[in-house]
């Protein structure tokens, strides 16, 4: 048994526990700010499940802001009626990281439910394309999901799509250096060893729609 890749779906399952309960509390709602939304989750995972520790920044973003990749740092916005938004959380737990995504919509309105639908089944697909390869490098997955997207109408929102997962503090384990990386300059095997031991990813997917209104966003360990 490989106790790192047993801690990580540890950490993962705890993740989906947060949004699970993030949920069924309906504390996703409009007239609302987006840093709100987010000290209301940490309070929450606080509370509920004893998470007080995260490895990376805790978004809410909605609206226009959903076309934003992780790097940017757009100005706080407030949740309307008939919105879409996305969260992504990386909580800590025993010294593994987490990292878990997933997009919500506000009301019934068609283009951003057929998105976030698109975004969940690009992931679906692109983990059965890296499963059925015994060899397949950053690129070739990059590229896979970033031509899913335009077979479907829509951009890929960033210039990754995931990352090496670990042990917090991962970057101090691996340097920040594009092998490390789910994206077009990593020609080497993601499933290949580092230093003799197996390791582990994040996939996710960030689409935005042609016109850069909103976009919708999905990840979580890649297994």
């Amino acid at each position: 048994m490989n106790i790192k890749l047993e801690r990580l779906k540890e950490a993962q399952k705890k993740a989906k526990d947060l949004f699970d309960i993030i949920e069924k509390e309906n504390i996703i709602r409009p007239n609302i700010s987006e840093k709100q939304l987010s000290s209301e989750i940490y309070e929450l995972a606080k509370d509920r499940l004893k998470i007080k520790k995260y490895w990376h920044k805790k978004i809410v973003r909605t609206g226009p802001n959903t076309i934003f990749p992780y790097d940017e740092n757009p100005d706080t916005l407030i949740i309307k009626d008939d919105d879409i938004l996305w969260i992504d959380f990386g909580p800590i737990f025993e010294n593994y990281e987490a990292d878990f995504g997933r997009t919500y919509v506000l009301g019934n309105n068609l283009e951003k439910l057929k998105l976030k639908l698109t975004v969940e089944n690009a992931w679906n697909d692109a983990k059965e394309f890296y499963l059925s390869k015994s060899s397949i490098t950053g690129k070739e997955l990059f590229n896979f999901l970033e031509d899913y997207a335009l077979y479907n109408g829509y951009l890929f929102g960033n210039n990754i799509a995931g990352h090496l997962i670990d042990e917090f503090s991962h970057y101090k384990i691996h340097k920040s250096s594009p092998e490390n990386y789910i994206c077009q300059e990593n020609l080497t095997d993601l499933k290949a060893s580092f230093d003799n031991l197996p390791r582990f990813w994040i996939l996710e997917v960030h689409f935005i729609d042609k016109n850069k209104k909103f976009g919708s966003f999905f990840e979580q360990l890649l297994l």
